[in-house]
């Protein structure tokens, strides 16, 4: 295992393992998290051998940095949306299966970002949501185009607008997850033995 200043990644059996970490254990979206991320996924590429993206037991990923956004004018937010898409673009594209295994919060951006992964296993403790709206705030990550395509265009308004907490078994029942498991990382593991017979 290699252990970066943002997230570990370990090989195993062939598969891209990639921890999401922070001192404060809520792996925040910051500038620096985010262009480190695209930085480690455009490099896995050229491998071409699956991924799975996973946070810790509490938090996928708690969202962007509302610090951060809170001193942005236009143009500097005009450029944190485009690298998010960057490193959400770059993980859509990658060229093996990306799994999201989901344990505990994954908010805002970092909602986006599980849905920029392929699939997405969900711990039975996950909570999904997009609180943007609540702060006054719409992702600018892809998340308002790629969630829809999951659950419809009116769950994803109800999940976008009342910035709803959404459990892993209505996450299941409305096609944001594939599966939940107690262990998500060995079920994505699992999965991707499977779809290699």
């Amino acid at each position: 295992m290699i252990v970066y200043p943002f997230f570990s990644l370990q090989d195993q059996e062939n598969v891209f393992l990639l921890r999401l970490q922070s001192e404060d254990g809520t792996n925040r979206l910051t500038r620096e998290r985010v262009l480190a991320l695209q930085e480690i996924v455009q490099k896995l590429t050229a491998a071409a051998r699956p991924l799975v993206i996973m946070g810790n037991a509490r938090f996928f990923s708690s969202g962007a940095e509302l610090k951060e956004i809170a001193g942005l004018d236009a143009p500097a937010g005009y450029e944190f949306s485009k690298m998010g898409q960057e490193l959400m673009r770059a993980v859509e594209e990658f060229p093996a299966l990306v799994y999201a295994a989901v344990s505990g919060y994954c908010m805002g951006g970092g909602l986006d970002l599980a849905l920029a992964c392929h699939r997405r296993i969900a711990a039975p403790n996950a909570v999904f949501g997009h609180r943007g709206a609540a702060l006054g705030l719409i992702t600018g990550w892809g998340g308002t185009q790629r969630l829809p395509l999951l659950v419809g265009k009116g769950t994803a308004l109800q999940i976008f607008i009342a910035a709803e907490k959404i459990g892993p078994h209505q996450a299941l029942a409305m096609g944001l997850v594939e599966a939940v498991a107690n262990d998500p990382v060995a079920e994505a593991l699992l999965r991707i033995r499977s779809s290699r017979i």
